[in-house]
């Protein structure tokens, strides 16, 4: 059986860095640095589908701030 055959039964958790641009990351693992967690968990797809609900603006934070 290949990898990509089994279900993938990670629980991730969500993350955003300074700029506001957001990841997932497995919840066992420290996070990188420079990233924290943002509060939500899950399989990976629920996590995805929490990033496409909240990051509504791929521009990093610094150029949002430039165009104001």
């Amino acid at each position: 059986m290949y990898q990509g055959d089994q279900e993938d039964t990670t629980i991730y958790k969500v993350v955003v860095n300074h700029e506001e641009q957001y990841s997932i990351w497995a919840s066992e693992k420290e996070n990188p640095l420079g990233w924290k967690d943002v509060g939500k968990s899950g399989l990976k797809s629920e996590c995805l589908e929490y990033i496409k609900e909240v990051w509504t603006d791929m521009r990093p934070l610094s150029l949002r701030q430039k165009m104001e």
